[in-house]
């Protein structure tokens, strides 16, 4: 299947049409609501972190995310494997069951992880794994690819999906390999458009495309990652161009506690998290797109629809 490109302009321009409609308080008023991203972070001693981890990051506990989502009326929530812990999933695993029915997971395995660890992975409420290549570094467009074909095809026989982080010109030479995928596609935090100069909306086309062939998913999170002000008209444009092309496809999330690396400071390091007000990132969600019809699909039926709640 191809893709019909769509100029960015013409569905910016269609999508402020909404942005005159009225606001209405958030996600309490949506039984359901979901967070689509969070991390925990457990103690070391009891849940070692890689070696080789690009940074280290302060504790961050279920009770500081219950508390969290309790100011924010979230009732659900997406736990999401970071990439400091590889492929050790213990401290995710046992946050999902700490949580109970009201979480679902996202992990990062590799390869020859035993088909029988994954199926007892999502028993315990897993639905998808993570490529994480920003993370690392890696912005190689032909090792994005075989591993996104590699992964979609490990997870297949389990209805999972594949989420992968990487930036919005990796995004753009895979859009042949996301549309040919068994299963469904997330993409990471807005697929990273950022530019030197602010946010490449060009470099955001590909990823504006597959939302609107409904052939992936979009995280509607961390806009802190990729522009200096994430509640910016610039960010609102590209959250209101995401929504008007899929809305059915679009997931909204804090990235919750915000993990950050500060350049010139050891991995082995503390680094504090980055200082983000949630409560404006999902007031930021009744300016994009007010609608209470189309909120609802975001923060509560697109959830429960990919991760099975």
């Amino acid at each position: 299947m191809s893709i019909n490109r769509r100029q960015f302009s013409t569905l910016a321009l269609s999508a402020l049409a909404v942005s005159s409609m009225s606001e209405s308080d958030a996600a309490e008023n949506f039984p359901g609501a979901t967070d689509c991203h969070v991390h925990i972070i457990g103690p070391q001693a009891k849940y070692p972190m890689a070696p080789n981890r690009p940074y280290t990051p302060p504790e961050a506990s279920v009770a500081q995310l219950k508390a969290m989502h309790a100011r924010l009326g979230i009732i659900r929530t997406v736990l999401v494997q970071p990439s400091f812990y590889g492929t050790d999933n213990s401290c995710m695993l046992d946050a999902l069951a700490q949580l109970g029915d009201s979480a679902r997971g996202v992990a990062v395995i590799d390869l020859k992880t035993p088909d029988a660890t994954l199926r007892d992975m999502d028993k315990k409420g897993v639905r998808g794994v993570r490529i994480n290549l920003e993370s690392a570094g890696n912005r190689d467009p032909k090792a994005a690819a075989q591993m996104l074909k590699a992964f979609g095809k490990k997870v297949a026989p389990l209805n999972w999906h594949v989420q992968i982080f990487t930036v919005a010109p990796v995004i753009d030479k895979l859009v042949d390999t996301i549309i040919d995928m068994p299963v469904p596609v997330v993409i990471d935090h807005f697929g990273m458009p950022g530019g030197p100069k602010g946010i490449d909306f060009r470099g955001s086309q590909a990823v504006v495309d597959l939302a609107h062939a409904r052939k992936a998913y979009v995280k509607l999170s961390a806009a802190y990652r990729f522009a200096k002000n994430p509640l910016s008209d610039e960010v609102k444009q590209l959250a209101q161009t995401l929504i008007y092309a899929g809305r059915d496809h679009m997931l909204w999330a804090t990235d919750w506690p915000h993990t950050q690396t500060i350049p010139g400071h050891p991995a082995n390091e503390v680094t504090p998290f980055s200082k983000i007000d949630d409560a404006a990132w999902l007031k930021a969600l009744t300016t994009w797109y007010p609608d209470e019809t189309t909120r609802k699909m975001i923060l509560v039926d697109n959830p429960a629809k990919l991760y099975r709640f």
